[in-house]
């Protein structure tokens, strides 16, 4: 599933460096690095035909509410978000990094591979959890379950703590769990006064030259978030939620015609779903923001 150079119409001096599953990164002609959000969307390690209008513009302005209210915690890769006009408004000149090889994932609640995993051993990544819990149980407490980055197209892997301390060493990984949490509460307390409950999240962070460590990528957004409206949380099933699950809902009902471990390529999506999807992330920024998206 590799992608090419998406083609924006760049200046001179601007060097197409990767492609993931919905951003692309270049280097500047200062030696910098450009973050562009595209409107793809990915379901099932697939990044399916159909883009979402104006996804990469909502998750950057979402990305960048967020760092503004963490940054007391930890400092952000953003140096400026003067970008040509061809990304205005997807894309945020940042810092080059030395990146950790570790998704740095937090849980406030169950859900997901998390509940996968607490299904088959009463844990997640090594720490034990009580009895009981259901889908979209609230944690007795808040914790930390890193993943491994896995190649494009394949699952991330769920390690324990131990298992990153063995890759990166003690001190950094002590680190990185602590301001992970510390992220994690700030940003959980925001959104429940906007009565939204942010179910589990993910962070990537890097270094800079002098040792320094940053929070990278994008965060806090219904890419790499469960936001659940609070009013309607209920444990014993799935939430509803502010993200892709309206895509993946559709894929795998009969009206999609397709099976998920076909080995073929999911179809596109119809206008409907588009469309329903697109509000989706609207109503998450502008819930969170309290501003209008436009």
């Amino acid at each position: 599933m590799s992608i090419t150079d998406p083609g924006y119409d760049l200046p001179e001096g601007y060097t197409h460096i990767y492609s993931g599953k919905v951003r692309d990164l270049y280097r500047t002609p200062d030696d910098r690095l450009l973050f562009v959000a595209s409107d793809r969307i990915s379901a099932y390690d697939w990044i399916l035909a159909t883009p979402i209008p104006d996804k990469g513009r909502i998750l950057t302005a979402m990305s960048l509410w967020w760092f503004d209210r963490i940054d007391d915690i930890v400092p952000h890769h953003v140096i400026s978000t003067r970008v040509p006009d061809a990304v205005a408004r997807r894309g945020m000149i940042c810092a080059n990094l030395d990146m950790f090889p570790v998704e740095c994932v937090v849980r406030g609640y169950l859900a997901g591979s998390g509940l996968t995993e607490y299904r088959e051993k009463a844990s997640v990544c090594g720490v034990n959890l009580p009895p009981g819990l259901k889908d979209g149980s609230r944690l007795p407490k808040t914790i930390f379950t890193p993943a491994t980055k896995a190649p494009q197209g394949e699952h991330d892997e769920n390690v324990t703590f131990d298992e990153v301390m063995a890759v990166i060493g003690q001190e950094e990984a002590q680190m990185l769990r602590r301001l992970s949490l510390a992220v994690y509460e700030r940003a959980a307390e925001i959104a429940d006064d906007r009565d939204l409950i942010l179910a589990d999240t993910k962070f990537e962070f890097g270094t800079q030259a002098d040792g320094t460590i940053v929070l990278a990528d994008e965060i806090l957004t219904p890419d790499s978030s469960r936001y659940w409206p609070a009013d309607g949380w209920e444990p014993g099933h799935p939430q509803p939620s502010f993200d892709k699950q309206y895509v993946r809902d559709w894929l795998t009902s009969p009206e999609s015609g397709w099976d998920r471990h076909s080995g073929q390529a999911p179809p596109p999506l119809p206008d409907e779903v588009v469309e329903k999807t697109r509000q989706k992330y609207i109503e998450a920024y502008e819930r969170l923001t309290g501003k209008r998206f436009n």
